[in-house]
């Protein structure tokens, strides 16, 4: 059966975890960079098709792609590494250290960051034929994209960066929801439904993403956007990072750890066993 139960793909993600801590640091950082390049472009083709069609449903229906294809290529993105890695820890596995942890944390941010931002370079080229014209349309789309999502969240003061925090929480509930629903099936076609679901509802609903930000809010301020990285870095990317790893450790790996993995005894057979206890005294 292509069907994979809970049970196993809990085991399953500790193991992932595990292997993603040992991995050494040249295949962590080329990873990561295409996770984050390929993703990035999956960003620049839902705007573009928002911006052509004019209903951002279409957009958010096609931007899976994107996910799909960096994840049957074994590729590695924060926001998933943020769930599998510590569970690895929390099972004890021999040798994973909370500095292990750490460090695959960084080499995938770091890969991540620099593959966006090199797509980033790439459609801002595109956009702006090599930047001798003002942006096109998509590209100017970016740009207000970028500063409704920083400058918007400074306005609102503290509303806004628990608005922000709470998005980031969310999008990672959702998207480790679509790492761990492709080790659900065996089948590449199976894989690439389960995975298509979460990250749809993400996309859509407007939450915050830390790779997907890395190319929409850099590229906005190439192509003109009125905000500084100093804006991004605080109004998004720091704050959207630590909500990503809230929603993914909880929402998805701690949930699933405790139930599937460390599954507790069934009520009906604890009272049986009891009344058969009692029975025979």
């Amino acid at each position: 059966m292509s069907y994979v139960a809970p049970q196993e793909f809990a085991t399953k993600m500790i193991d992932a975890g595990e292997s993603k801590v040992f991995m050494s640091t040249k295949d962590t950082l080329i990873r990561a960079y295409m996770a984050g390049a390929i993703l990035a472009l999956a960003a620049a083709f839902a705007v573009t098709i928002t911006v052509n069609t004019g209903e951002p449903l279409i957009g958010a229906l096609l931007f899976p792609v994107g996910f799909c294809m960096l994840y049957l290529m074994g590729f590695d993105l924060l926001t998933g590494v943020f769930t599998l890695a510590p569970l690895a820890l929390i099972a004890k596995r021999p040798g994973v250290t909370i500095g292990g942890v750490l460090r695959n944390w960084g080499l995938v941010f770091v890969g991540n960051f620099a593959g966006a931002l090199t797509t980033a370079v790439f459609m801002a080229i595109i956009f702006t034929m090599g930047f001798s014209q003002e942006p096109n349309a998509i590209g100017q789309k970016i740009g207000t994209i970028g500063e409704s999502r920083t400058l918007g969240y400074a306005a609102a003061g503290a509303a806004g960066m628990l608005t922000l925090f709470v998005r980031a929480v969310m999008c990672n509930w959702m998207v480790s929801t679509g790492v761990v629903a492709a080790m659900m099936s065996n089948s590449v076609s199976g894989k690439v439904i389960a995975m298509w679901m979460p990250i749809l509802i993400f996309f859509y609903l407007g939450f915050e993403h830390s790779i997907v930000n890395m190319y929409l809010f850099p590229s906005g301020i190439m192509l003109g956007g009125q905000f500084t990285w100093m804006d991004y870095f605080l109004w998004n990317e720091i704050p959207t990072v630590v909500g990503n790893l809230v929603g993914g450790l909880t929402f998805v790996g701690g949930m699933i750890y405790a139930t599937h993995y460390k599954t507790s005894p069934n009520r009906n057979a604890a009272e049986n066993s009891a009344a058969r206890f009692v029975a025979a005294e």
